[in-house]
């Protein structure tokens, strides 16, 4: 496959990371890829008072001019559906990778506990974040890689930070009424030992979706990018084929 002929992809990175967290996912062989930077992260401009889920997803949306297989990891999952909700036309595929969904009471407090830290503690926060990303084994296993996460978090502006964590604490709950109207093929996505976007929440998230299916790596966390690149590849360039494979000829 080559040319224009090459779906194009269309990547979002998590709260606090950047478009290097795609590095080691090889879609580009068959796809034309593009890992964007959200607002107010990596290489784009901070974020400055009050965010939204809706507003970050403008910004986003502009960014992608007609129809593109939309994955998104973690925030970037939320801001996703909510450019499938805005702009459907410019989602053929949708694929949410470690994405929260309609958290519990205690999730939901879990999560405000966590930036409360960040907003007292940055760094702690940012420490804590890598450890529960990363089990023992893989820190030891990988320790550049977990001194890089941990050097691109503190990296980031902290207000553009705070501000788009609120958006990650409580978009869940805007999205979770509305997610019926999803029209695109959707694949949800998490690993089986992920304590934030849990294997129920992505579940229930796939439940929740008209054409949503479910797919729970094992023995994996958060990080699915980083941590089993191959699978996560694999399941993402499925779903967008069979997609593309069920367009009526026109």
């Amino acid at each position: 496959m080559s040319g224009p002929e090459r779906p194009e992809v269309v990547l979002l990175h998590g709260v606090g990371l950047d478009s290097r967290m795609w590095a080691r996912c090889r879609l580009g062989r068959h796809h034309r890829v593009r890992a964007l930077d959200l607002p107010g992260h990596g290489s784009a401009p901070p974020v400055r008072g009050e965010e939204s889920l809706a507003g970050l997803a403008e910004r986003v949306a502009a960014r992608i001019p007609g129809p593109a297989h939309l994955v998104g990891f973690s925030l970037g999952a939320l801001v996703a559906q909510r450019i499938a909700l805005d702009h459907p036309a410019r989602v053929a595929t949708l694929s949410l990778v470690s994405s929260v969904a309609n958290r519990s009471p205690e999730q939901a407090a879990a999560v405000r506990e966590r930036l409360r830290t960040a907003e007292h503690d940055f760094a702690a926060s940012a420490r804590a974040a890598v450890q529960r990303w990363m089990s023992p084994r893989w820190r030891r296993e990988e320790p550049e890689l977990a001194e890089q996460l941990l050097a691109t978090l503190l990296a980031n502006d902290r207000d553009s930070y705070l501000a788009c964590y609120r958006v990650f604490a409580t978009a869940d709950a805007e999205l979770w009424p509305r997610l019926g109207a999803i029209t695109a093929p959707t694949l949800c996505i998490t690993g089986g030992e992920d304590t934030g976007s849990t294997p129920e929440m992505t579940r229930a998230l796939a439940a929740a979706l008209p054409r949503g299916r479910a797919v729970v790596v094992p023995g994996a966390r958060h990080l699915l990018p980083l941590e089993r690149p191959d699978v996560l590849t694999e399941h993402l360039s499925t779903h967008i084929e069979e997609s593309r494979s069920e367009q009526p000829a026109l």
